[in-house]
């Protein structure tokens, strides 16, 4: 058994969906599109994000975030680079041996970790 799918309220389904595709990888295949505005996409792992529209996203505690792992910490650092060129507001980084990490904002302010440590 394993995680297979995050549901986010959004306030800009185009924008989200944009900043998902491009930042972590969820152009794998098309979008599923539902009657209530909910769209799910999805990566090449097959994991399944659902944006669903709201004017208004609950906030959540400052530790709630949710995380992407990458291969080594080069590939880290080049997120980081892509994202902070883009204006990407970038709230954290940790910088150790064996573990190499930071967390920035999606256009909704939800945290989102990308990380990488020795399995």
């Amino acid at each position: 058994m394993r995680l297979n799918h995050l549901a986010l309220a959004v306030r800009d389904i185009g924008r989200s969906r944009r900043f998902y595709e491009k930042y972590f990888g969820f152009d794998a295949g098309p979008a599923g599109e539902y009657p209530d505005g909910t769209v799910i996409i999805r990566d090449s792992d097959r994991f399944d994000l659902a944006l669903h529209p709201d004017p208004d996203p609950r906030r959540l505690p400052d530790f709630s975030h949710f995380g992407f792992t990458c291969p080594d910490g080069q590939e880290v650092a080049r997120r980081l680079d892509l994202l902070a060129a883009d204006g990407v507001p970038i709230v954290e980084r940790h910088e150790e041996p064996g573990f190499s990490s930071f967390k920035c904002l999606d256009p909704d302010g939800y945290v989102i970790e990308v990380y990488w440590e020795p399995a």
